[in-house]
This record gives C-alpha cells, structure tokens and sequence, in this order.
C-alpha cells in the first residue's frame, strides 16, 4: 500500500515508518495506511503543456514513442502538448518517473 514517494519532513518520514509498520504487522488497515500516505508523501506534481514537450525533447522521443512508453495513445500526447487535456493518476506518475530517473525508470 505505500508508495515510494519522499516524505516531505524528517518527522513526517518517522511518522509515516511507524504506520508502515503497523500496517504490516496487522494494526491498522489499508484504507488507515492510504489516509497516512495521502498525509505524509508529496503529490505527484502536475505537467503542462510545455513541460511535456520539453521532457520529450529532453530524451529525444517522438509523441508515439511517448505515448507508447507512457502506454497510451498518440492522440493524447497531442493532446497534452497543445494544452486541450491534462495527464492524471498513472500519466502523471509516469511523467514524474521520467522526469527523475530517465527512461529506465520507465521502462
């Protein structure tokens, strides 16, 4: 149920290893551990327009190699880059991984 996200203090950092724990250990529940997460670990951040365009150039990619690796369509990259819709949930960790790690950590 955790995710690997960076806590964004050092006390939250305690915190959050603490519920980890419990929660492996049986004494608190999955939705308990998801309210510690959502507490605890910084949001995925947003990507606009430009900042997909400049990511993709950065790795040298074109949009169908992005939507491929990002595993969906070509027609939502453009739409993306144009700013007409913006990625969520799995889009947008996936971005966040390519932002941080590079395209192994993508792949």
């Amino acid at each position: 149920m955790s995710d690997k996200r960076k806590p964004r203090s050092s006390l939250l950092e305690a915190i959050h290893e603490t519920a980890k724990d419990l929660y492996e250990g049986g004494s608190i529940d999955k939705r308990r551990m998801a309210h510690f997460d959502a507490l605890c670990l910084q949001p995925v951040p947003e990507f606009g327009a430009e900042q997909i365009r400049a990511l993709r150039e950065k790795y040298r990619l074109s949009q169908a190699v992005l939507a491929s690796v990002l595993n969906t369509s070509l027609s939502t990259v453009r739409q993306w880059e144009i700013g007409a819709k913006h990625p969520s949930g799995p889009s947008r960790k996936l971005l966040d991984l390519l932002e941080r790690k590079g395209l192994e950590g993508v792949t």
